[in-house]
């Protein structure tokens, strides 16, 4: 089918509109690092600062505010994780989240569970969180060693994981590969060993189906900047089964975490459920943005978002395939769609180049090392027009 066929027969077509510069020329291929913003927000926006900021001030706070980082991840959890309510909250930086989690997990482990275990192409925060924090509590990282077009499978995982292993942190859809996990078989690996499992949900929440409660997951941590459109720094996601709560103690323990945050008392008392998890004052500005787009993934639906992701990388390897091989670039993702996330990377000696030559012509991928060009398409906001002519572009550039 050619793209205008693709396009006439997407389901998910019309919801492109509601997105700032889709209908532009500029061919955006950053997704996974920078979703696009909806229109609807900008007037959010406004009405925030004039109604409920400028209008209400400090009574916001009881009003909305103080409840918000757990409303909104509650919904967060209904619409794209699978969690029921009382185990996501909504705050602080992607980071944070991670060393809070890894750090209540470590504290809690029983005596002799002391490794680690994370890969060595997960992506750089988590790896050098792990290494720190292992550092810090006097533990052993383990490391799985991954192809760089691949990532952890259940062998490979069996393989690292024993008696002394306290947590393991994974990646559910590879940052570089996209590779996607097997997320309730490999929970289910670090589970029959004693430990526990922590999934970095930022390449697959808003694109690829998740279910952290279905999977018996113990923990997990996501971004909301990339296909969740909330926008340039938008606060994290954590999650925390509802069967930890009250178990696993958080190491930052800030006031809005307190059982009675105004009370000001001499020592910190955890709020029961998740809010123990919340540090400091929440970013409700930045929170805003993902209120919209939750409404957009609830009306799309997940299966459809899926549906539209995989068929998009498919086209874009198909046309890698036919346009772009002669070129000698090579896929760097998985082909089967089972394995692979929203993003496909092309391999080629002089991509970093490519790169810098498609940037000045207005059509956006990332570089990653080695040689690396990285396609995210976003499924609600790309069209396979727009595939079609990145291509056309990187096929030029190529020339």
């Amino acid at each position: 089918m050619t793209p205008a066929e693709l396009d006439a027969a997407d389901p998910l077509a019309a919801l492109r509109d509601r997105y700032v510069g889709a209908d532009s020329g500029l061919v955006y291929f950053d997704g996974n690092s920078l979703g696009r913003p909806l229109r609807v927000t900008g007037e959010r926006l406004r009405e925030f600062v004039t109604e409920e900021w400028g209008g209400r001030l400090i009574r916001g706070w009881d009003e909305r505010w103080y409840e918000l980082p757990l409303t909104l991840g509650d919904r967060l959890g209904e619409v794209g994780l699978g969690a029921e309510p009382g185990q996501v909250f909504v705050g602080d930086s992607t980071t944070v989240l991670l060393y809070k989690l890894i750090r209540a997990a470590v504290d809690a482990a029983p005596e002799g569970r002391d490794e680690l275990v994370i890969d060595t192409d997960n992506f750089p925060t988590d790896r050098y969180l792990v290494t720190a924090i292992a550092a810090e509590r006097g533990m052993q990282v383990r490391w799985i060693d991954v192809r760089r077009d691949s990532g952890v499978t259940a062998d490979l995982l069996a393989d690292a994981v024993g008696e002394r292993t306290a947590l393991v942190v994974l990646s559910h859809v590879a940052y570089r590969s996209a590779y996607l996990a097997d997320g309730p078989e490999l929970t289910r690996i670090v589970h029959d060993a004693g430990a526990l499992i922590l999934w970095d949900l930022c390449h697959s929440a808003g694109a690829v189906e998740v279910a952290l409660d279905a999977w018996g997951a113990d923990l997990a941590v996501g971004c909301s900047y990339k296909y969740l459109n909330a926008g340039p720094g938008a606060p994290a996601f954590g999650y925390v089964a509802a069967r930890h709560l009250g178990r696993l103690r958080q190491p930052i323990t800030g006031w809005m975490g307190h059982a009675d945050p105004f009370l000001m008392g001499p020592e910190w008392k955890p709020s029961p459920g998740v809010r123990a998890f919340i540090s400091g004052t929440p970013p409700i500005t930045g929170m805003l943005p993902l209120l919209d787009q939750l409404d957009v993934v609830e009306e799309a639906g997940m299966a459809a978002i899926r549906e539209k992701s995989i068929a998009l990388t498919e086209f874009a390897i198909e046309l890698t395939d036919t346009e772009l091989a002669p070129y000698g670039v090579t896929l760097a993702s998985p082909r089967d769609p089972a394995e692979r996330g929203g993003h496909v990377t092309l391999n080629h000696p002089r991509m970093r180049e490519v790169t810098e030559v498609l940037w000045r012509q207005d059509v956006i991928p990332d570089y990653r090392d080695p040689e690396g060009l990285r396609l995210g398409l976003s499924p609600l906001s790309t069209s396979f027009d727009e595939v079609a002519r990145g291509f056309e572009a990187i096929k030029a550039a190529l020339a």
